[in-house]
C-alpha cells in the first residue's frame, strides 16, 4: 500500500491539471510562454502519474482497469471484474 499522503497527492494535482486545462491550451495557442510558465508546476499533465485505485502502487498499473496487476489478478480470479476470466488451455 503506498502512503496515503501519496494518494492525496496524486488527487491534488489531477484537480490542478483539470482547472488548468483551458487556460493552458489557450496560452499555448498564443505562444505565450511566459505566461504558461507562470502556472503552478502540478497544472502541467505530464506531472501526473497513474496509480493503482485501490492500493496506489504505482507500478504494474493497467490502464483499461485502472489497478495493478496484483489487485487485477486477485480481483479477476474472485469474479470482481465483469468479462473477465481467467484464460485455460
Amino acid at each position: 500500500m503506498a502512503k496515503e499522503s501519496m494518494k492525496a497527492r496524486e488527487v491534488k494535482r489531477a484537480k490542478l491539471v483539470a482547472k488548468y486545462a483551458e487556460k493552458r491550451k489557450a496560452l499555448k495557442e498564443a505562444g505565450d510562454y511566459a505566461a504558461l510558465d507562470k502556472l503552478p508546476k502540478n497544472a502541467s499533465p505530464v506531472r501526473l502519474h497513474n496509480r493503482c485505485s485501490l492500493t496506489g502502487r504505482p507500478k504494474g498499473y493497467m490502464r483499461a482497469f485502472g489497478l495493478s496487476r496484483m489487485q487485477f489478478r486477485e480481483m479477476a480470479s474472485n469474479g470482481l471484474i465483469p468479462g473477465v476470466k481467467k484464460a485455460s488451455w
